[in-house]
């Protein structure tokens, strides 16, 4: 029988599972499945309602797969920045202690299978075509419904979870935290980045109503780490905590944290980091990820580690350490071509712009920088082009490959607006490089970001000519 296909509703309702006919019997065949769903994470605005966003529908799901998420014990992390370095960064130690672990983090940059891994490893195109396919049987049972994108890839990052017999599973939130697929789960801890604005069309206008909803994540007896926050946040998640009766803790208050940054001939230019508490001692920590914004990263994620710790988990610090100190993530301030340096960085909301320059600043020697930019057009553009100007020498707005991406006349409007300075307009990202290449000098440096397709498409193009410089050198 030939595939039917069903669009979305106007109200963004999913397209139904059962017409998918064909059979998963490979990876080509899951990416196939996957496409014929409906995927919030390419919408402009998805309504934040139950009937897009359904932890019922979800339970159902699970609960029709056996429950592979009650298989083992989980960290849950929810924020606005930086759920993805924390995740990493607490995966990182809990690796170098010993256990197996399994990371599931949103969204992806060059491959589907980046959300799924156990230990070092992404899940393998044999196991993702499995669990995918075990996923959409699941989804055709009487009164399952039908699940979005986002949904079929959580209950398969659990199932894959279970059949590797994690230890234990770090899981980030994809959007909010009340109504996230995620949120299904029980965890052990749940940690809490710094929230700022971004998706306010779905979570809200204020940043107390945004962290009403992420802190949706709480849960009774469950212990809550918080980084830092700003006043209004932290009444909220305070406020949240109390009424569901979990255990806050603040790095800075309740957890004793400092940083500072510092530079060494041996090391260069980085961060280190102070943590106590009555369980754990963390002095002078080398953070191994550049800027300001993954020192506080990181001091969330120890805090979660000494939560850990005093749940009974053995944790030795110096492995832990260890594991911490080997990290490398992509799309973070990741260097891909050398002479003239091009970095790329992931930074898709205005905290993280403004964290991304003045990390910049802070760590990278350059004679000047050519920034190359693209964002899409729900995001707060105002926000992010504000960031901008703390750090770019030259700026270049860009088209990404995206039907949401934001226009980069419009962008560059807005530029000229707020700084009364001209930056230049691409509609490809090969046209930028190719301005950018012609600009910068030996000693200075391209920085691609924004979007993840962006960042994405430069990963692509750009990263071979490295490997070859290093072939030749």
């Amino acid at each position: 029988m030939a595939k039917t296909s069903t669009p979305p509703s106007r109200n963004g309702s999913s397209r139904p599972v059962r017409s998918t006919a064909s059979p998963i019997k490979n990876y080509k065949n899951a990416l196939t499945f996957l496409e014929t769903l409906t995927n919030h994470e390419l919408e402009t605005r998805a309504a934040y309602v139950t009937q897009n966003f359904n932890l019922s529908r979800m339970a159902r799901l699970l609960s029709a797969l056996g429950n592979p998420q009650k298989a083992f014990p989980t960290v849950h992390i929810a924020g606005t920045k930086g759920k993805g370095s924390t995740c990493a960064m607490v995966a990182a130690m809990l690796r170098g202690s010993g256990y197996n672990v399994g990371l599931y983090s949103s969204p992806h940059i060059l491959d589907v299978r980046e959300r799924i891994q156990v230990g070092d490893d992404l899940i393998s195109t044999g196991d993702f075509a499995r669990c995918i396919a075990a996923v959409a049987k699941a989804a055709r049972k009487p009164k399952v419904g039908d699940p979005t994108y986002f949904e079929v890839l959580t209950a398969a990052a659990f199932l894959h979870f279970m059949e590797s017999e994690v230890d234990i599973a770090v899981i980030e939130v994809g959007l909010g935290g009340r109504l996230d697929s995620t949120n299904v789960i029980t965890p052990q801890v749940v940690g809490i980045t710094s929230i700022s604005f971004d998706h306010q069309q779905q979570l809200g206008h204020t940043l107390a109503k945004i962290a009403e909803e992420k802190a949706g994540t709480f849960k009774a007896g469950v212990p809550v780490v918080s980084a830092p926050q700003k006043p209004e946040v932290k009444e909220a998640l305070r406020r949240i905590a109390s009424q569901v009766g979990a255990p806050l803790r603040f790095a800075g208050e309740e957890i004793e944290f400092s940083y500072r940054f510092e530079a060494s001939r041996g090391q260069g230019r980085h961060t280190r980091l102070c943590l106590t508490t009555p369980s754990s001692r963390f002095e002078h920590l080398h953070v191994p990820l550049l800027g300001e914004h993954q020192a506080i990263n990181c001091g969330l994620a120890l805090g979660i580690i000494d939560t850990l710790k005093g749940k009974g988990f053995a944790i030795d610090d110096q492995r832990a350490m260890e594991g911490l100190a080997s990290l490398r993530i992509p799309g973070r301030m990741e260097i891909i071509r050398e002479q003239p340096r091009v970095l790329v960085d992931v930074a898709h909301n205005a905290a993280s712009v403004d964290a991304l320059m003045r990390a910049i600043g802070q760590n990278v020697i350059a004679d000047s920088m050519v920034l190359i930019f693209g964002c899409r057009r729900d995001k707060d553009i105002h926000g992010m082009v504000r960031a901008i100007q703390l750090g770019a020498d030259k700026i270049i707005f860009t088209r990404t490959l995206s039907p949401r991406s934001a226009d980069p006349q419009d962008l560059a409007v807005e530029y000229a607006e707020q700084s009364g300075r001209n930056a230049q307009v691409t509609q490809s990202l090969d046209e930028a490089m190719h301005i950018a290449l012609s600009a910068a000098g030996r000693d200075d440096l391209i920085c691609i970001a924004g979007s993840f397709l962006l960042v994405a498409e430069a990963k692509k193009k750009y990263t071979k000519p490295i490997e070859q410089e290093v072939a030749h050198a």
